[in-house]
């Protein structure tokens, strides 16, 4: 029987996915490593970047690679279950928002970026490497994270559709978009005034 012909599956993952996504890996990492909670030092933001500032490289990484798997499980978990690729794309932004809005954190969350880039690699492999090129370019060249964040996510919906050319894709990413833009919005406006903070530098 087709995972479609199960009303209640696509649900479920839905909720697996949110419950996934409101794992913080950089929370758990700083303690397991005996570092400074991310939540109270450098930019107070639960993500691989500002565990790279308070913690090093180390647990940066593994910040990072927990984030992107939180993102890239349950949309290959859909995938698996024989779900739409729409279905997939809801399920994996429900684990993004489960990123930025944790149950198990007053739904005091990170700004989502790597957990994206998990989605958009589980959803579809190359166009997610596009905007993991995109980010890493910029950030190699001008050592911005979130300017580089910005400008990849804001071109995620354009390679989707490139790819793939689904319009209901696209519109699911360009929503995560505007969330990620939303939670960068004091990163734009440090930007704007010329503070912006670069990779690597202590706060």
């Amino acid at each position: 029987m087709p995972a479609d012909a199960n009303t209640f599956l696509p649900y479920l993952l839905l909720i697996a996915a949110y419950l996934l996504g409101s794992v913080s890996t950089a929370i758990i990492t700083c303690r397991l490593m005996g570092l400074t909670d991310p939540r109270t030092a450098g930019s107070n933001n639960p993500g691989a970047t500002n565990v790279l500032r308070v913690g090093g490289k180390k647990a940066a990484a593994i910040t990072l690679l927990g984030d992107l798997l939180k993102g890239w499980l349950p949309v290959l978990v859909a995938a698996l279950a024989g779900l739409s690729l729409e279905w997939q794309a809801l399920i994996g932004l429900a684990a993004f928002l489960g990123h930025l809005y944790p149950v198990f954190y007053q739904f005091r969350g990170g700004k989502g970026v790597a957990t994206a880039l998990g989605v958009y690699c589980g959803l579809n492999l190359w166009a997610g490497a596009l905007v993991g090129l995109t980010w890493l370019l910029i950030a190699k060249g001008l050592k911005i994270s979130s300017l580089s964040a910005l400008i990849a996510t804001l071109l995620a919906p354009l390679y989707f559709y490139l790819i793939t050319g689904s319009g209901v894709l696209s519109g699911v990413l360009a929503i995560i978009t505007l969330f990620i833009f939303q939670r960068h919005h004091q990163n734009i406006r440090n930007l704007l005034q010329g503070k912006e903070s670069k990779i690597n530098t202590k706060q």
